[in-house]
Parts: structure tokens; C-alpha cells; sequence
């Protein structure tokens, strides 16, 4: 009995070192960009050691990546289901729940993050985007607030608190509490924050996203920003056509590697899918 109690011990230990190889091997063919390689390993991981939640996080993280949205998803509930208090899986998830236009699934994960780490309040800008979307604006409007705490230079952070003002109270109220920015330098960005409070038109937004002076990524850059924020404004003023045609153009037209493209494309998606179900 003892000796097999022996032998038991060993192989579990053998599994763990096997495991925590793996994954180490995976981590570096993602870093080296063998992405498709990166995930087998981190398959083969998982299949040394089912009950370990870290190599359904890896995979799910690496499929998040690479945009495969329902793919990671399926890994980090089993993570969550292995892990149920890990923050990461949560905030991952909701994150990808998002991008698929599940918004009440992203709010609920992203809160019971909060639950479990809520040292990541203040900063939580994809929570505050959810909660808007899932129509909470004053929620929304106090995340936004709380992101004043991380920084105070960012017009983005700003303009969502205004779109949640302006669902709330209206316009014009929107504007007299919009909140105060320092410097952004992204153009058009501080022509985006103009146009918010009163002070520019659309056309100044385009005109400063199309400088001249920038590389042509600066102004792919700059003119998804500035079409996304033009869909913003024009929705928060009730012309969703105009809405429509500028979210389109920035998803279409000027993509980005950042979360916000998937901002645009989503708010595309559920303004369609709100139109047919007015029809």
C-alpha cells in the first residue's frame, strides 16, 4: 500500500511539472508568433491535467486573441468552473461576452470581478461601455466619474460620462457636467471633446483626423476615432442614420487592434438588430 501511495505521489508530481512545461512552451510560441502552435500546446496542457484551471485561462486568453470569441468563452467557463474566484477568467469573459453582444452576460461578469477584486473599480472602462449599452446610465455615468481617479487626460472617459449624462438629463445638462480634461494628445481627440461640449462641428473632427502631418496608421487611427465618436454624438442627437453611416465607416473602413473597434462593430450590430425588430 505504501509503495503505491509512493508511486501515486510521483506521478502526480511528474503530471504538475508536465503541466507547468507546457504551458511554459505555449507562452513562448505565442511570443515568438507561432499562434496556432501556442494553442495545441496549451491544448496539450489541459489534456495532462484536466482539474488545472490555468491552461483553460492560457487558451482562452490566446483565442481572445485571435478573435475567436465563442471558442474562448467556452475556455474561460471552464476555468470559472474549475476556479470560480478568479478575477482574471471574469473580467476575460465579460470582455468577450461583449464583443459578442451579450451584454448582460459581460455586465454580470465584469461585476462579479469587482466582487472578488475590487481594487479594479476605478479604472473599469469596458464596465462602464457595458453598462451603458445595457441602458444603466447612471451607473454608468458614476464608473466613468470613478475613472477620474486613474486619469484625468483621457476625452474618451469623458465623453461616455456625457453620453450617459445625455440619455439621463438631456443635452444640454450633458454638457454644462461635462467633465474637465487636461491634454489628450490622440488626434482628433480634443476636437472630439469640443464637439461634445458645444464648441466644434462634425467637420472639424474630420478635418483634424485627416492632417496631413500623419503617417497613414495615424490617420487610419485618427479617422476611426473620429467616425466612432461622430456615430456617438449623432446617436446621442437622435439621427441614428447618421449614427449608423459613421459606426459603419469606423468599423469598416478604418480598423483598429484595440477593443473599441469592437465597440463599433457591436453598437453596429445592435442598432441593425434593433431596427428589424421595429419593423
Amino acid at each position: 500500500m505504501r509503495l503505491m501511495l509512493f508511486f501515486a505521489a510521483v506521478l502526480s508530481a511528474t503530471l504538475a511539472d508536465s503541466t507547468d512545461d507546457l504551458l511554459k512552451q505555449a507562452k513562448v510560441h505565442w511570443k515568438k508568433g507561432e499562434k496556432d502552435k501556442a494553442v495545441e500546446v496549451a491544448g496539450k496542457a489541459i489534456a495532462s491535467d484536466t482539474k488545472d484551471a490555468r491552461g483553460y485561462l492560457l487558451r482562452g486568453s490566446m483565442r481572445e486573441a485571435l478573435e475567436q470569441h465563442d471558442e474562448a468563452v467556452a475556455d474561460f467557463d471552464k476555468c470559472l468552473e474549475l476556479d470560480p474566484k478568479n478575477a482574471e477568467a471574469y473580467y476575460r469573459r465579460g470582455s468577450e461576452q461583449f464583443k459578442r453582444g451579450k451584454i448582460a452576460e459581460s455586465l454580470a461578469d465584469f461585476d462579479q470581478q469587482l466582487k472578488l477584486k475590487a481594487e479594479d473599480g476605478p479604472g473599469h472602462w469596458k464596465r462602464g461601455i457595458t453598462l451603458y449599452y445595457a441602458g444603466k446610465y447612471d451607473e454608468g455615468r458614476k464608473q466613468f466619474e470613478g475613472y477620474e481617479k486613474v486619469d484625468t487626460n483621457d476625452v474618451e472617459n469623458a465623453v461616455w460620462h456625457f453620453l450617459c449624462a445625455a440619455k439621463l438629463d438631456g443635452l444640454d445638462k450633458a454638457r454644462q457636467a461635462v467633465l474637465k480634461i487636461g491634454q489628450d494628445a490622440r488626434p482628433p481627440m480634443m476636437q472630439v471633446y469640443d464637439l461634445y461640449r458645444g464648441k466644434l462641428k462634425p467637420d472639424d473632427v474630420l478635418t483634424a483626423a485627416k492632417d496631413e502631418k500623419l503617417t497613414a496608421e495615424q490617420r487610419n487611427r485618427a479617422l476611426f476615432y473620429a467616425h466612432l465618436y461622430l456615430g456617438l454624438y449623432y446617436d446621442a442627437t437622435g439621427d441614428k442614420k447618421l449614427a449608423l453611416e459613421h459606426m459603419t465607416e469606423a468599423a469598416k473602413k478604418h480598423r483598429i487592434d484595440h477593443y473599441m473597434w469592437d465597440v463599433a462593430r457591436v453598437h453596429c450590430e445592435l442598432q441593425l438588430r434593433a431596427a428589424e425588430k421595429s419593423k
